[in-house]
C-alpha cells in the first residue's frame, strides 16, 4: 500500500484550515493565537478517510508570508498538494509562491480547490477558474483536477474526495525497504512520556523499542511507543505521519529541521552540489551570494558557489555548490528550496546531486562533466562511479547513502554490476562490502608480491600471519572485510592459510643441506638436554650462527612440532613435554594436587626449567594453579 500525505497550499485567509475541518472533521488551528486572530500560525495535521477507506495525513500550512519557514517544513514531505483558492480574492502573491515552491519540490500530483463558491456567481467563477488555470500552466499542477467547493455549505466537497482519492492511487510508494529517515516537524513534551517528536516518515520503516540517531546534533535516542493517525502502531511506514515518543532524549536537544534516522546510515554535511532553477520572476543570483537553504524541515543560511558563471540569470539552470553554515542531513535526489536572505522570497531550488561534496575551484570543465554525469547515470552507474573514487571501497550501506540508493535497490544494484564483473562483492556476518574488480585486481597483486617477498625473506617459515599482511598492506580494511576477503583469495587458489600463516599456494618451506644440518644438531642438543635443555644462544654460540638465523632455524622446530618453546629462550623437545604431562597427571592424579617441588623431584630437574614449564601447562590449561599447588585444568580442586 502508498501511505500518502496531502498537503494544502495557498494565499493566506482563502480558506485551508476550514476546507481541512469540512474534509477530516478536525480543527487544525490548535493554538491560542490562531484561534484568536483567525490564521493558521503553525502545522497543522489531521487524518483524512478517501472515499475508497484509505486514510491520509493530511498537512494544514500557514499561508501568511511571515510563515513560510513553517509551510516549506510542512509541504517537504507531502505527496499530493491541495491548492486552495478563495473565488472572492483568486490568485494571490502566496498563491504564487506556494505554487512556486510546490513546482520546485516536484510534487507529483494534487486537486486545485476554489473555495467559497458560496460568495460569487457563476460567471466570477469561471473568471477565477481561468485565472487558476494560467496560474499553474507549466508547473507540477497544470492538468490537475479543479473543483469549485463551499465548506460552509458542502457542495463540491464530494467530488473534491473523489479526485484526491483517485491521485491518491496514483502515488508511488516512498522506499519501505531503505533506511529509515523521519524530518521532523514538530516537537514537544507530554507528561509522563517526555519527548515527542512528530513528521512525514520518507523512507524506510521505524519499530518501537528500537535506537535512533538524531541528526545533525548527533543524540542518541530509544522509540518508546509510535502512534500514526493518534493511534499507536508497532511499526511506521515511508510515507505515513508518524508520532514518536523517545527515550533518552530531552526536548532541548531537538528542533524543528532535526532529522530521525537509523544509526550509521547518514552523516551530516555542510557542502552539496546541486543542479540549481532560478525561477523566472527572481532577481539573479551572483556569485557567493548568501541565501536561506530548505531541505525537508531544515532551514539555514549558505551561499551560491557557481561553477560556471558569475551570475545565474532568472529561468536558468545550472551546477552550484552550496556552501552552508549549519549541517544537514542530505541524500542525493532531495530537492531543495532557496529564498533571498533579504527580502525574503522564493528565488529558486533543485535537486541535490552530491551530498558530501569536495570543494570545487569555479570554471573547472572535468568539475562540470563529472557533475553533468553525476545527474543522467542510472542508479548502477552512480555506484560505480563513486566507487571508482574510493580506493578502499565501501559497505554496501554507505553506497546506498552517497549514490540515494534505498537499501533494496542498492542490493539489487550490487547484485547486477557482480554478475557484469564489474564489482567484487565481500560478504560477511552483518554486512557487505563492494569494490570495483579493477581494484581488487591491484589488491590481489599486491598481496602476491608482499608474499613472495616474504617467502624469500622467510623461506623457513609457513606464511606471513594475517594481521602482518593485513597492517603491512590492507589497514584500511575493517578485519571483517579483511577476513572475506582472504577467503575470497583461498577460493580462488592464490593463497593458502596454514594454521593463520598465509602463503601462495605452490610456496613450501625447504631447508637447504646446510640448514638441514644444523636444524638437526640443535634438536639433538635440546633432545639430550631432556628437562634441563641448553639455552638456545649457547647453541648458536656452538654452532656459529648469529641470532637471525638461529632464531629461523628453532622456529622452524617450533613450527614442525619438534620442539616446544615454554617461554622466551627456553624450548623443550617434544618428547620432553609430552613426557613431563604423563608424569605431572600421574602425581595429580595420586596427590589430588601437586607442588612444583613434587614436579621437580619426579622429573630431576630444577626450579629454572620446572617453574617454567609448569606456567607452561597452566597457559595451555592442561593444569590449573591454585595457590601454591596445582590440579588437572577442568578439575574441581
Amino acid at each position: 500500500m502508498a501511505f500518502v500525505v496531502v498537503g494544502t497550499a495557498g494565499h493566506v485567509d482563502h480558506g485551508k484550515t476550514v476546507l481541512v475541518r469540512a474534509l477530516t472533521g478536525v480543527d487544525t488551528d490548535r493554538l491560542k493565537e490562531e484561534k484568536e486572530r483567525g490564521i493558521s500560525i503553525e502545522l497543522g495535521f489531521a487524518p483524512f478517510v478517501l472515499p475508497d477507506g484509505q486514510v491520509a495525513g493530511l498537512v494544514d500550512v500557514p499561508g501568511h508570508e511571515r510563515f513560510i519557514r513553517q509551510m516549506l517544513a510542512g509541504a517537504a514531505g507531502i505527496d499530493l498538494v491541495l491548492l486552495v483558492v478563495a473565488a472572492d480574492e483568486g490568485v494571490m502573491p502566496q498563491t504564487r509562491e506556494h505554487l512556486a515552491i510546490v513546482d520546485l519540490l516536484q510534487v507529483k500530483g494534487g486537486v486545485i480547490a476554489i473555495t467559497k463558491k458560496d460568495l460569487v456567481g457563476d460567471d466570477w467563477l469561471e473568471l477565477v477558474a481561468e485565472e487558476v488555470r494560467e496560474a499553474v500552466k507549466g508547473t507540477v499542477l497544470e492538468h490537475a483536477p479543479l473543483v469549485a467547493v463551499s465548506a460552509l455549505t458542502g457542495e463540491g466537497l464530494d467530488l473534491l474526495r473523489r479526485h484526491l482519492a483517485e491521485q491518491a492511487k496514483a502515488v508511488v510508494p516512498r522506499p519501505a525497504t531503505g533506511s529509515a529517515r523521519l524530518p521532523i516537524d514538530r516537537v514537544f513534551t507530554v507528561r509522563g512520556f517526555g519527548t515527542v517528536v512528530t513528521g512525514t516518515l520518507w523512507s524506510g520503516a521505524l519499530r518501537a523499542e528500537e535506537v535512533v540517531s538524531i541528526l545533525p546534533q548527533e543524540v542518541s535516542a530509544r522509540i518508546r511507543q509510535l502512534q500514526v493517525h493518534n493511534r499507536r502502531v508497532n511499526e511506521a511506514y515511508a510515507g505515513q505521519r508518524v508520532a514518536c515518543n523517545l527515550a533518552g532524549v530531552e526536548v532541548g536537544q531537538v528542533d524543528r529541521g532535526s532529522v530521525l534516522v537509523e544509526p550509521g546510515t547518514f552523516r551530516p554535511t555542510r557542502r552539496l552540489d546541486v543542479q540549481l532553477r532560478l525561477l523566472p520572476g527572481a532577481r539573479e543570483v551572483r556569485r557567493a551570494q548568501r541565501v536561506r537553504f530548505y531541505l525537508g524541515t531544515a532551514e539555514v543560511f549558505g551561499r551560491v558557489l557557481l561553477l560556471d558563471r558569475e551570475t545565474l540569470a532568472p529561468g536558468e539552470i545550472t551546477a552550484a555548490q552550496l556552501s552552508l553554515e549549519e549541517p544537514v542531513v542530505a541524500a542525493r535526489g532531495d530537492r531543495f528550496v532557496l529564498r533571498s536572505y533579504s527580502p525574503m522570497t522564493t528565488i529558486g531550488g533543485g535537486l541535490v546531486v552530491e551530498p558530501y561534496a569536495t570543494r570545487h575551484k569555479p570554471g573547472r570543465p572535468e568539475v562540470l562533466a563529472e557533475l553533468a554525469q553525476k545527474l543522467s547515470a542510472s542508479p548502477a552507474e552512480r555506484a560505480l562511479q563513486i566507487l571508482e573514487r574510493r580506493t578502499w571501497g565501501l559497505p554496501l550501506a554507505e553506497l546506498a547513502l552517497l549514490a540515494g540508493l534505498p537499501s533494496g535497490e542498492a542490493e539489487a544494484v550490487a547484485q547486477v554490476l557482480a554478475a557484469e564483473g564489474r564489482v567484487l562483492v565481500l560478504s560477511f556476518e552483518g554486512g557487505k562490502y563492494l569494490v570495483t574488480t579493477a581494484q581488487a585486481a591491484r589488491w590481489q597483486q599486491e598481496a602476491r608480491v608482499t608474499l613472495e617477498q616474504y617467502h624469500r625473506r622467510y623461506h623457513l617459515r609457513r606464511g606471513m600471519s594475517r594481521e602482518e599482511l593485513r597492517s603491512r598492506r590492507f589497514a584500511p580494511l575493517p578485519a571483517r572485510v579483511f577476513s572475506s576477503l582472504l577467503e575470497h583469495w583461498q577460493a580462488q587458489g592464490l593463497i593458502v592459510d596454514r594454521g593463520g600463516s598465509l602463503a601462495l599456494k605452490d610456496f613450501t618451506p625447504r631447508p637447504s643441506t646446510a640448514e638441514q644440518e644444523k636444524l638437526a644438531a640443535i634438536g639433538a642438543a635440546i633432545r639430550e638436554g631432556g628437562w634441563q635443555p641448553p639455552a638456545v644462544e649457547e647453541l648458536w654460540a656452538r654452532l656459529g650462527l648469529d641470532a637471525e638465523e638461529g632464531e629461523e632455524l628453532v622456529r622452524y622446530l617450533v613450527q614442525e612440532g619438534l620442539l616446544v618453546k615454554v617461554s622466551e629462550g627456553l624450548y623443550f623437545s617434544q618428547e620432553a613435554v609430552a613426557q613431563a604431562k604423563e608424569r605431572v597427571a600421574a602425581l595429580i592424579q595420586a596427590r589430588g594436587s601437586v607442588e612444583l617441588a613434587a614436579v621437580r623431584d619426579a622429573l630431576g630437574s630444577s626450579r629454572k626449567y620446572v617453574l617454567p614449564l609448569l606456567e607452561y601447562f597452566d597457559q595451555i590449561h592442561f593444569t590449573k594453579r591454585i595457590g601454591d599447588k596445582r590440579v588437572l585444568y577442568g578439575s574441581s580442586g
